[in-house]
C-alpha cells in the first residue's frame, strides 16, 4: 500500500457485502437502463417538445458521448481519490441530471441534462467494479458477485424498452427519468452505509489534456454525422465538424504518446488481439445500438405502434441477450473464444439481412425471429469478447483494458445512432435509409467475424513457436 493511502477494512459481515453489491448493481443497472429506455420514448418526446430526428439523435448521443469519453478518466479518478467517493458523486450527478431530464422544458435543456447524465454514468461504471473487487477479496466469491452485478445490468438492459413503454402509457415520457430518483437515493444510502473505501493513490495523474481532446473528437464526429443527414454532407458546418474531429483525434494520439500517465496507453494496441477485440466491440455497437434507434422510430413513426407496444416489440430481442450470455462460456470452451465471437457476429448479421424486407405495415411476427437472432448474437459474443480482451494483457492492466472496451463500445453506439439516424432523417426516405442501415450493419458484422477468427488463428499459431523458443 502506498504511503498516505487511506482505506477501511472490508466489511465484516456477509450482509454488509451483499448490501454493498446491491448498491453497486443499482448503479450499473441504472446506467444500462437508460441506454435502452429512452429509445421507447423518442416519438413521445418528439411530439411533446417538437423535436426532429436530428434532435432525437442528440438526446440519445449526448449521453453516450459523455459516457464513452469520460469513463477512462473516471477510473483514474477513482484510483486517485477513492472509488467510493467517485461512485457516490457519480450517482448524485446521475440522479440530479435525471430530475433535470424529467423537468426539461425544451429539447436543448433535455439534451444538456442527458449530457450530464452521461458524466454520472461514466463515473459509476469503473468505480462500481473497483468497489466490488474491494468488497470481495476471495476470488471465488468475487466471481459470483461479478456474475450478479453483470446479470443485473443485463436485466436492466432487457427491461428498459418494456418498462419505458409501460411508464409512458400510464404517466407520460417524463416518468422514465423520474423512476431513476428512488433508485439513485437507495443506491446512495446503501453505498454510504455499507461500502468501504478503496486504496487511494494520490500520485495517480489525470490526463486532462487527453480528456479534452477525446471529448472534442467524439462531439465533432457525432455532430458531423448527425447534421450531415439534415444539412448535406458538403455543408460547410458539417465539413468543419469533420475537420475538427480529425484535428482533435490527432491531438489526442499525440498527447497519449507523450503523457507520463496517459488515459489510454497506446502501447496496448501493439497487441493484435487486443486491438482487434476493441475494434470488434466498436463495430458491434455501431450495428446493434444504431439499429435499436432506427427500429424504435420504425415501430412508432411508420407502423404507428404505441410506446407500450414498441417496448413489447423489443422484448424478444433484449430477452435473448441474457440466456445467450449464459451459453457463451460453454460455447467458448468448446469452440474457442474467437470462433464463438464470430458466430455471435454472424448470427446478428443474419438477423439484419432477414429484416431487409421490412416495409410499411410489415407484420411483427414476420420479423420477430430476426430480432431474436440479433439479441442472441449480441449475447453470445460479448462475454468471450470481454474475456479475450482482458486475457490479451497482463493482469496489472486489466482495469484499463476493461475501460478501453467500455469506451470503444460506447463510441460505437454514438457512431451508430449518428450514422443510421442521418440515413432515416427524411420521412420520405425512412424505409430506404433503414435498409441501408441494415446492409451496413450486416457488412461490418461479417467483417468483424472474419477479423476475429483470423486474429485467433494467428495467435494460436504464434503461441507454440514462442513457447518452443
Amino acid at each position: 500500500m502506498k504511503r498516505g493511502a487511506k482505506v477501511r477494512q472490508p466489511g465484516h459481515s456477509a450482509l454488509a457485502r451483499s448490501l454493498t453489491l446491491a448498491s453497486l448493481s443499482l448503479g450499473f443497472g441504472v446506467v444500462q437502463l437508460d441506454v435502452t429506455i429512452v429509445n421507447t420514448a423518442l416519438t413521445s418526446i418528439g411530439s411533446s417538445l417538437g423535436a426532429g430526428v436530428s434532435q432525437l439523435q442528440w438526446i440519445v448521443s449526448a449521453y453516450t458521448i459523455a459516457f464513452a469519453a469520460l469513463i477512462l478518466t473516471a477510473g483514474a479518478a477513482g484510483d486517485r481519490i477513492g472509488a467510493k467517493i467517485v461512485f457516490m458523486v457519480g450517482f448524485s450527478i446521475f440522479t440530479a441530471a435525471s430530475l433535470g431530464c424529467a423537468l426539461a422544458p425544451s429539447v436543448a435543456v433535455l439534451i444538456a441534462a442527458r449530457l450530464v447524465q452521461g458524466v454520472g454514468a461514466a463515473m459509476l461504471v469503473p468505480s462500481s467494479l473497483a468497489l466490488l473487487n474491494h468488497a470481495y477479496p476471495d476470488e471465488k466469491e468475487r466471481g459470483r458477485a461479478v456474475g450478479i452485478w453483470a446479470a443485473g445490468a443485463s436485466l436492466a438492459l432487457t427491461a428498459g424498452p418494456l418498462a419505458g413503454g409501460v411508464l409512458i402509457a400510464l404517466v407520460g415520457w417524463r416518468s422514465i427519468f423520474f423512476v431513476n430518483l428512488p433508485i439513485g437515493l437507495a443506491g446512495l444510502w446503501l453505498t454510504w452505509r455499507y461500502a468501504n473505501e478503496t486504496v487511494q493513490t494520490p500520485d495517480r495523474e489525470l490526463d486532462l489534456a487527453g480528456q479534452v481532446a477525446a471529448i472534442a473528437a467524439l462531439a465533432f464526429l457525432a455532430g458531423a454525422m448527425i447534421e450531415g443527414g439534415v444539412l448535406g454532407w458538403m455543408n460547410p458546418w458539417v465539413l468543419v465538424c469533420f475537420a475538427g474531429c480529425a484535428i482533435s483525434a490527432a491531438a489526442f494520439v499525440l498527447q497519449e504518446r507523450r503523457a507520463r500517465q496517459p488515459m489510454l496507453p497506446l502501447v496496448l494496441f501493439k497487441n493484435k488481439l487486443f486491438a482487434l477485440t476493441s475494434i470488434v466491440g466498436l463495430l458491434t455497437n455501431i450495428a446493434f445500438y444504431g439499429l435499436i434507434f432506427v427500429l424504435s422510430l420504425y415501430f412508432q413513426k411508420v407502423n404507428g405502434l404505441s410506446p407500450f407496444a414498441t417496448g413489447m416489440a423489443f422484448v424478444p430481442m433484449m430477452g435473448a441477450v441474457l440466456p445467450a450470455n449464459l451459453l457463451a462460456a460453454r460455447a467458448a470452451e468448446r469452440l474457442g473464444a474467437p470462433v464463438t465471437i464470430a458466430c455471435g457476429a454472424a448470427i446478428t448479421a443474419i438477423g439484419c439481412i432477414g429484416l431487409l424486407g421490412l416495409g410499411r405495415g410489415t407484420s411483427y411476427w414476420a420479423i420477430c425471429g430476426q430480432l431474436l437472432a440479433m439479441g442472441a448474437g449480441l449475447g453470445l459474443l460479448v462475454p468471450p469478447l470481454t474475456s479475450t480482451l482482458l486475457g490479451s494483457v497482463e493482469k496489472a492492466r486489466s482495469g484499463i483494458a476493461a475501460g478501453v472496451l467500455n469506451s470503444t463500445r460506447q463510441t460505437g453506439s454514438v457512431v451508430g445512432v449518428a450514422l443510421f439516424g442521418s440515413l432515416v432523417g427524411k420521412a420520405d426516405e425512412f424505409l430506404a435509409g433503414t435498409r441501408e442501415a441494415l446492409v451496413i450493419s450486416a457488412t461490418i458484422l461479417v467483417c468483424a467475424a472474419i477479423m476475429i477468427v483470423t486474429a485467433g488463428r494467428s495467435d494460436s499459431r504464434r503461441r507454440p513457436s514462442s513457447a518452443s523458443g
